[in-house]
């Protein structure tokens, strides 16, 4: 009976321990690995920003986040990380695009994925040229560079795999610690009988 708990042991210390290894390490690389809308620094061929990104964070939180969302994401605007595909345009991320939507604002069109018009300048007339330029500066380099928030399915996927992770964990160390717990039983009762 002994010589069968530590082989069942064994063989559960053997392949429970590598196994949790193996899916911690698979999770941590799939929720670690690049986004496709994300790709470090400046790409080659990409073009220049236009303004200063930094000082288009600030400016977007002051103007445009009550619209298009605190991270991007979205709302009553449409989502900008990643940006969301408009019928007709090549590239939504182009400088000069992004530069002439925030300055003189669009117009739903058939096809858009929001019907909400996107006033000028935000609706915020006392935004400069240059204050126009450092928004799609940081819109690009958001979309280049930033994680975009996680789809409600995705975020519920990771939440499964963590929690499974956690529930196996726990059955493992439950499993050690109940037969530690029947081997200092039989010991005891073993000691009583003699």
């Amino acid at each position: 009976m002994i010589a069968s708990m530590r082989v069942s042991r064994g063989l559960v210390l053997a392949l429970g321990i590598p196994a949790l290894l193996i899916l911690t390490a698979a999770s941590t690389f799939a929720a670690s690995s690049p986004s496709p809308s994300s790709s470090g620094s400046q790409a080659s061929g990409a073009p220049a920003l236009p303004g200063d990104p930094t000082r288009g964070e600030t400016l977007y939180a002051q103007n445009c986040a009550t619209c298009h969302g605190a991270g991007l994401e979205g709302g009553i605007g449409a989502t900008l990380n990643p940006i969301e595909p408009l019928p007709g345009v090549k590239n939504p991320l182009d400088p000069q695009f992004l530069i002439n939507i925030i300055a003189n604002g669009r117009d739903p069109q058939p096809g858009d994925p929001k019907s909400t018009k996107m006033p000028a300048k935000g609706g915020n007339s006392g935004l400069t040229e240059q204050d126009v330029k450092d928004l799609a500066a940081y819109i690009i380099v958001a979309n280049r560079t930033g994680e975009p928030p996680l789809s409600p399915g995705e975020l519920a996927k990771r939440t499964i795999l963590w929690v499974s992770i956690g529930i196996i964990a726990m059955v493992f160390i439950t499993y050690l610690l109940s037969t530690y717990n029947m081997r200092w039983i039989a010991r005891r009762a073993a000691a009583r009988r003699r």
